[in-house]
């Protein structure tokens, strides 16, 4: 019984040739099917994790790219404002008129010429915080210096009362007082 069983079943007259062909071509795509089946990766559980893992430091790495940008960005700006600061301010406007003005919480005085007092009041000129005090800078430098970082402007001094009803208003527009008076 030398042989395949295919073999045998052909001697004995149970398959024909033609049968054999079908069923061996049959049989050779199932085990092509088979093969194709294991062919395809198995991913397993640690794999996964894996990815997923490198994944997640991708995000973390990309999410610290765009900080550290931006901060090198907000750092450049800055520098920008300082060196815009420190070309246009005014250097000439020491005199014998104080100017007082509010830095938070307490009331500084700058020593001024008449010339840059009346600038001040009339809001042509601004304060801005330069390196560990103050610098003149005129109206369209300062507009230029808010858009990037306001916080490095004095605020101007409102000559509204919001507080006050409009009766109050009134009753004190009687009593105007100059804001340019000299003592």
């Amino acid at each position: 019984m030398a042989g395949s069983l295919f073999d045998q079943l052909k001697k004995s007259g149970l398959v024909d040739d033609k049968k054999a062909k079908q069923i061996k071509k049959q049989k050779y795509q199932q085990a092509k099917q088979k093969k194709g089946k294991k062919g395809q990766p198995v991913v397993s559980e640690a794999t996964k994790l894996a990815e997923q893992a490198a994944q997640e430091k991708q995000a973390r790495d990309r999410q610290l790219n765009l900080e550290r940008q931006q901060a090198q960005e907000k750092k450049a700006a800055q520098a920008a404002v300082q060196q815009r600061i420190e070309s246009n301010r005014l250097t000439n406007y020491k005199g014998n008129m104080a100017y007082q003005f509010v830095d938070g919480s307490t009331i500084k005085t700058l020593h001024v010429s008449q010339k840059i007092h009346q600038q001040l009041v009339s809001g042509e000129v601004r304060i801005a915080l330069f390196e560990e005090g103050y610098a003149l800078v005129e109206l369209a430098v300062a507009e230029r210096i808010e858009q990037v970082d306001a916080s490095l402007l004095i605020p101007m001094p409102t000559t509204q009362d919001d507080t006050l009803s409009e009766e109050d208003k009134d009753y004190y527009a009687q009593f105007e007082i100059p804001d340019d008076l000299v003592w």
